[in-house]
């Protein structure tokens, strides 16, 4: 493994992630604001049209709909990769879900006086009946 991917922060963005689908599963808006950076945006596309959500608009779903945990869903967690390319930008992939619908995110991290962060989520999802 390279000096570049063995440093410390490589856990603290475990860590992070470890939070991120815990506040989706929790529905946990206070946790997100930790989480996302004040500026973040999320990112998807049904092939023809882009959507973009800010920071904001996504707590307000956030907020809006029953969470994972109380609808008592099985989670399906999972980090895939972990790539820095630098001391202070990574990016990372994960699967989560809330069955039927099955996400794979792209999480830009950024790190700044207020840590790692979540800069952008550009997401997919597919639906299982």
């Amino acid at each position: 493994m390279s000096e570049h991917f063995s440093d410390a922060s490589i856990g603290e963005i475990t860590v992070l992630l470890q939070d991120y689908f815990d506040g989706l599963y929790d529905g946990d808006v206070d946790k997100f604001a930790r989480l996302f950076h004040e500026n973040a945006h999320l990112y998807t596309t049904d092939g023809s049209a882009v959507t973009d959500l800010p920071r904001a608009d996504y707590f307000e779903l956030i907020k809006s709909r029953q969470s994972p945990r109380s609808q008592e869903l099985k989670r399906y967690d999972r980090i895939l990769s972990i790539h820095k390319a630098g001391p202070n930008t990574a990016l990372a992939t994960v699967n989560c879900a809330m069955p039927p619908k099955y996400f794979t995110d792209y999480l830009t991290l950024l790190r700044s006086a207020n840590g790692w962060q979540i800069i952008s989520k550009t997401f997919h999802v597919d639906i299982h009946e």
